[in-house]
């Protein structure tokens, strides 16, 4: 598959050389060609580097990892990103002593609005940077869960491929105004990591289990929700 990086921080490098490993062709795009360049002489793995237009240009599928720029900031014109799957891995600023407001709307629905050409799919901005050095093993043994959020099952059902490449669980949580509950997720993984200081490897993995053969404490009544 055909992947575009744009920006060249860490979630940007990190994605790009893990989907570079399994044999996707990268490009990494920044705000200036020659920075762009410099990440792929870095990742080697014969990724590519330029501008973020070359990026979006190039890629059949695009990680947005600008966090809260507007995309009209980042490209020429954003008629490059017609048709294109846009991942949107980000979250909101961590507030002083971490007192989040309500997510209201989400980032990934922000973005869709600015770029209704294309289709966006929230993913990966639960997992830390640490974690990613494990990809994909020993990541594999430890059922790490990526939440995929988006309207367009296409899009969705790619980037639920690309996870499961570098070794994460992919959680189909729905359609993209889900976003928020997994954005709220985020906030409350940092508060524990970065507060409560319990280190960059507390990450959620969704286990499903089967359901009880017996009621011996009296069963769950019974709900009318959907």
């Amino acid at each position: 598959m055909k992947i575009g990086i744009i920006g060249s921080g860490n979630m940007g490098r990190s994605l790009g050389i893990l989907w570079a490993e399994q044999g996707h062709q990268v490009f990494f795009g920044a705000r200036t060609a020659e920075k762009g360049k410099a990440v792929a002489e870095f990742a080697k793995l014969g990724t590519q580097g330029g501008s973020n237009d070359e990026a979006a240009m190039f890629g059949d599928v695009l990680l947005y990892s600008v966090r809260g720029v507007n995309p009209e900031d980042v490209f020429t014109s954003t008629e490059v990103l017609t048709g294109k799957t846009l991942i949107d891995p980000n979250n909101f600023e961590i507030p002083e002593d971490f007192k989040y407001q309500p997510i209201i709307k989400s980032l990934a629905e922000k973005l869709a609005e600015e770029v209704p050409n294309a289709s966006v799919v929230k993913a990966f901005n639960t997992i830390p940077m640490e974690v990613f050095e494990l990809a994909p093993e020993p990541l594999k043994e430890h059922n790490v869960s990526v939440f995929i959020a988006a309207d367009n099952l296409e899009a969705k059902q790619v980037v639920v491929q690309l996870v499961q490449d570098i070794g994460f669980n992919p959680i189909d949580s729905g359609n993209l105004r889900n976003a928020r509950l997994i954005e709220g997720l985020a906030d409350l993984e940092r508060f524990l990591i970065i507060h409560q200081q319990m280190g960059g490897y507390a990450v959620p993995s969704i286990n499903f289990l089967p359901a009880a053969q017996i009621q011996r404490l009296g069963g769950r009544q019974a709900s009318n929700l959907k």
